[in-house]
């Protein structure tokens, strides 16, 4: 380690992002307690969410898995993308096997990601683009600011929350492509299901959705 790396530690020692616990020698990105208790979906209980082929997660949300997503979206530790994307880059390896041919996410509105200094799912799109060797791209826009689906309420409210609220970028032809569509969460699949249908409007032949943790 180079010196300024290791000033960094001593004054900023690395912290598990799921439990909070400061790293110990030999542990990177995260702690061996997580790595072997958090709570990982298993293959078969995929989310169905309409105009996806599928929706793939690597994790239940709950607990940690809870806790390390807040610190991610609120609390500017947007380093977690490396690791949270990896274990996605990782469960889409694993569960689809069907041809993929681009990359992309559902955006934040403007407003929000100046706010936050990012956008969560394009970070994530991004690292499992890097570690698939699959091209990624912003293909959507948020039209309108929403409330956050987190606190629209139940499955209905939650799709009216976001109903026409994304479009494709203007002039954008997917005729034939067939999509990963990567968002932090799935709760209601609404976010998922709004975006699916506006790529395959756009022509795109098939979407797979692609989130860290999925909520039920």
């Amino acid at each position: 380690m180079n010196p300024a790396g290791f000033l960094l530690d001593l004054l900023y020692p690395p912290k598990c992002p799921f439990c909070g616990r400061v790293l110990e020698r030999g542990e990177e990105s995260w702690c061996a307690s997580c790595q072997e208790n958090l709570p990982w979906t298993e293959p078969g209980q995929d989310k169905q969410v309409e105009g996806c082929s599928s929706c793939l997660s690597p994790l239940w949300y709950r607990d940690g898995v809870r806790s390390g997503m807040h610190r991610y979206k609120f609390g500017g530790g947007r380093g977690h993308a490396e690791l949270f994307g990896t274990l996605m880059a990782q469960c889409l390896h694993d569960r689809w096997e069907a041809p993929v041919d681009l990359i992309t996410w559902a955006p934040l509105h403007p407003k929000r990601k100046k706010e936050r200094g990012y956008d969560q799912a394009e970070l994530l799109a991004r690292r499992v683009g890097e570690l698939s060797g699959l091209p990624v791209s912003g293909t959507l826009e948020k039209t309108r600011a929403t409330a956050v689906q987190s606190q629209a309420g139940e499955d209905e409210a939650r799709a009216a929350n976001v109903r026409g609220a994304y479009r494709v970028l203007r002039e954008l032809d997917l005729t034939g492509r067939r999509v990963v569509l990567i968002d932090d969460v799935a709760t209601s699949g609404a976010t998922l299901s709004e975006c699916a249908a506006a790529l395959r409007r756009a022509g795109a032949d098939s979407v797979v959705g692609l989130t860290f943790a999925r909520a039920r």
